[in-house]
């Protein structure tokens, strides 16, 4: 049997090459300058009239402000600043190595929310490891036989068909596995897993870059074990980054840097213009002398005035604090579609972005656990509980630490770094540069 590659890449709602290009944006934002230049003219473009070798070089000094990785960072870890409740079937010791690599749940759903947060989904298949000989509970603990997680980025989750109750009943997975070769090395193999009600299948390519069936099972699950995670949920199996404005403005800014740069590159080389001297060579030097027989030559330096220096600079900073107040607006409460007697019984006037995607979040992690417990017979109760108290934590914060400074339990200084930690004022601030203004601000003879 062969499988269709072209026919199995297939996602739902969007188009390949919108998810592809929103992806391999993002992607780069997340791996730093040098993905960022790895991504060349498609993220900084080439000028009209640039030859190849200006641009190479003006390419090679583009610098990533990573303010999207950052925004991302921070947020996701949010919901985990305070210890997570976990109640399932699963005993601490699977929970503490969740996926079979010494990963805890805590540390893998974390991972699970950097995804969500980037690049607006990411899926968990609810694995469980082929039982050849095992027939007892006993069996099973012995061979250390139990369920595992295993995470797929977006860009592996080829496809899927949905039956009734929007229940998966077919879904493509691209995977890529180490297999040993020879005595000393190993090869990666690249392979797409199809997962069907009771049954599995595995397709790797032949020498002829066909799909074949390589290998086949079944399962003993009335569902296939995957659960779908999301940012903004904009339809099944389909999200998108709550961040991706923040994408373009940090894109922005790493183009606008990149013309700051040059624009000072050129301003900081003044041009010598000869005008008269004709085709005759000039040599320019503290023990040379120019001279001519022409009375109308003359010889000067154009510089730059520094206008469009300031007003890029300008620009930049301007950009810097859109881009804070786009990031802040995940954690930022807006009004929350409940009716009015939900407002008076959850006391819930309001959620921000953040917490609204944690609430999904933790549903999907408890099918992903009940799923779990389903592959060794149970069905208990599953409850998953994540910090989602994120305004109020900083406002306290903040209020804490103005008093401890105020009080002498912390410095001045040491409350201005905290303050820039908890991304509360701008990381571009220097605490010197700060005690100047201060200074200016304030009498000559007031203390600071």
């Amino acid at each position: 049997m062969t499988i269709n590659a072209a026919n199995s890449v297939r996602i739902q709602s969007a188009t390949m090459a919108e998810v592809t290009q929103s992806y391999d944006m993002c992607a780069a934002l997340m791996g730093g300058t040098k993905a960022m230049r790895a991504m060349g003219k498609s993220l900084l473009p080439q000028w009209p009239n640039e030859d190849d070798g200006a641009y190479k070089i003006r390419l090679s000094s583009a610098t990533l402000h990573p303010v999207f990785r950052r925004t991302v960072l921070v947020n996701s870890a949010r919901p985990f600043s305070k210890p997570p409740t976990y109640q399932c079937a699963l005993s601490d010791d699977w929970l503490e190595n969740i996926d079979l690599q010494n990963t805890t749940i805590t540390m893998f759903a974390n991972s699970l929310l950097v995804e969500c947060l980037a690049y607006g989904m990411c899926g968990l298949l609810v694995e469980y490891p082929k039982a050849e000989g095992v027939r007892t509970k006993a069996d099973e603990k012995a061979a250390g036989v139990r369920p595992y997680f295993v995470k797929y980025s977006q860009q592996n989750i080829l496809g899927w068909k949905i039956g009734e109750g929007m229940r998966l009943t077919q879904l493509r997975l691209l995977e890529t596995v180490e297999e040993d070769d020879g005595d000393f090395a190993t090869q990666t193999v690249e392979q797409v897993r199809v997962l069907e009600v009771g049954a599995w299948r595995i397709f790797r390519k032949n020498e002829a870059e066909d799909w074949v069936e390589y290998d086949s099972g079944t399962t003993t699950l009335p569902v296939i074990p995957f659960v779908f995670f999301y940012g903004q949920r904009i339809a099944f199996g389909n999200g998108r980054s709550p961040l991706i404005d923040l994408a373009f403005q940090n894109i922005e800014h790493y183009q606008s840097s990149s013309d700051q740069q040059t624009i000072l590159h050129v301003s900081r080389v003044p041009i010598l213009v000869a005008i008269g001297f004709g085709d005759s060579e000039i040599t320019i030097g503290a023990s040379t002398a120019v001279t001519t027989d022409n009375p109308d030559a003359s010889l000067e330096y154009v510089e730059h005035t520094g206008a469009a220096i300031a007003a890029g600079r300008q620009s930049t900073l301007d950009l810097e604090d859109r881009m804070r107040s786009t990031g802040a607006e995940l954690i930022s409460q807006i009004q929350s579609q409940t009716t009015a007697t939900q407002v008076n019984a959850e006391g819930e006037a309001s959620k921000s972005t953040l917490q609204q995607i944690v609430e999904g979040f933790e549903e999907s992690l408890e099918l992903a656990l009940s799923m779990a417990g389903q592959w060794v017979g149970s069905t208990a109760d599953v409850e998953v509980g994540l910090f989602k108290s994120y305004e109020t934590a900083l406002d306290g914060d903040s209020a804490v630490l103005g008093s401890a400074c105020q009080t002498g339990v912390i410095s001045k200084q040491t409350h201005f770094t905290e303050l820039q930690r908890r991304d509360v004022i701008s990381p571009e601030l220097q605490w010197e540069e700060e005690q100047k203004r201060i200074g200016l601000e304030k009498p000559s003879n007031a203390g600071l």
